[in-house]
């Protein structure tokens, strides 16, 4: 792997300009790695033979192996944000946020971070600060989309993002495995609720 600093700071460090197509190449390149070998098999060399660039190039713009991926973390954040919105301004919002927990490509990268964050603590803080961030975006959409309606189910806008975030990215780790027992009651489930909470509130499930 590249070489790493001893210490992090809370952000990523930018080197190189910001919009370059070739710092993208490199992102880009960096979450296919991760998503297809997972997040180990991500170092700078790796990626540069990946993406036909040299390794010092790929250092150039991040200079530790610990740079890359938390660009690329702080990438999948900022997709998830624009995901979000983009349900939120759905003819159906409720579906589209459902679809967005459920996709797999999506959970499959959540899940390198997860355990890159338990194997690498000097990188946990960051990880867990854009998790963070990101429900915080999913429980103001939640609150847009069913205001009162969930008190009066007993639930709250950051426990039922934890549900749908907690049941999509079951099914679809699963599904990969190609376990399929219980998935078909499990999405039942979701459903149900979510035609409970959109009852008479305009929004078509």
């Amino acid at each position: 792997m590249g070489p790493r600093g001893s210490s992090m700071a809370s952000t990523t460090r930018r080197v190189g300009t910001e919009g370059s197509a070739t710092r993208a190449l490199i992102l880009d390149t960096a979450e296919a790695v991760i998503r297809e070998e997972g997040y180990a098999a991500a170092s700078t060399r790796r990626v540069a033979t990946r993406a036909g660039l040299k390794p010092s190039l790929v250092h150039y713009y991040f200079p530790t192996t610990d740079d890359l991926l938390l660009a690329v973390n702080l990438k999948g954040a900022e997709a998830s944000a624009r995901a979000i919105d983009a349900a939120l301004a759905a003819d159906d919002p409720v579906r589209a946020l459902w679809l967005m927990h459920a996709d797999s490509a999506r959970n499959a990268l959540a899940y390198e971070f997860i355990a890159l964050a338990n194997h690498r603590k000097n990188l946990r803080a960051v990880i867990a600060e854009h998790s963070e961030r990101m429900r915080a975006r999913q429980v103001e959409v939640l609150s847009r989309l069913f205001g009162d309606r969930l008190a009066a189910e007993g639930l709250t806008p950051a426990g039922l993002s934890v549900v749908l975030a907690g049941i999509g990215r079951v099914l679809a780790t699963e599904d990969a495995l190609g376990i399929t027992a219980g998935h078909d009651d499990a999405r039942a489930f979701v459903e149900h609720w979510l035609e409970r909470l959109a009852q008479n509130q305009g929004t078509k499930v």
